[in-house]
């Protein structure tokens, strides 16, 4: 009981979003971790966006534009995948890898008002480990299909297929970028 503002008692009304006990507890931390993973995958999203409209080169720039698609396409699969479980999108969560993603553009790269050659290869880099996450955020779910009939396994094996291939073009792309970044006259 709470103290009202006429110094009478009143109710407090506790709502959960999740059943008491075991169960409760487990879709709450599952809630927890894919609320971070959207965090990633909103973070993800935005910084694949960005290296699309700004490739290095014309041959990146058809490959970074379908993976700027399908990383979207995960993202919103992401969710679909939470709310078939009936686990609520935290905004707040998806704000923070919005945000993250614009104060990460401000990293000091010895360049005050202009990209540094340095920036894509940093850019590739932070998205293929991005995509390294969504991977075993994919695994972790695969796992939990098996006990669990909301969860498609095969929909989830073609999004870690997917993740994977993302990685490979991802691994390529930046060894290339490293090479043309640190290449001397």
């Amino acid at each position: 009981m709470a103290a009202g503002t006429r110094g009478r008692m009143t109710k407090r009304t506790v709502t959960r979003s999740v059943p008491r006990g075991p169960r409760g507890d487990r879709l709450a931390l599952l809630g927890v971790y894919l609320n971070d993973h959207l965090a990633g995958a909103t973070f993800g999203t935005q910084l694949a966006r960005r290296l699309a409209k700004n490739p290095v080169d014309a041959a990146s720039g058809d490959t970074l534009r379908t993976l700027a698609t399908e990383i979207t396409a995960d993202r919103a699969a992401l969710l679909r995948l939470m709310k078939d479980l009936g686990i609520r999108a935290r905004g707040y969560k998806a704000g923070a890898g919005w945000a993250a993603e614009k104060i990460g553009r401000l990293k000091r790269n010895r360049r005050l008002l202009s990209r540094s050659p340095l920036s894509p290869l940093l850019e590739l880099e932070a998205l293929r480990l991005g995509v390294a996450g969504k991977a075993a955020g994919w695994r972790t779910l695969r796992e939990l299909a098996e006990t669990d009939a909301r969860l498609d396994a095969a929909r989830l094996d073609d999004l870690l297929g997917r993740a994977d291939r993302q990685a490979e073009t991802l691994e390529q792309l930046r060894v290339r970028q490293a090479a043309e970044s640190f290449r001397t006259a």
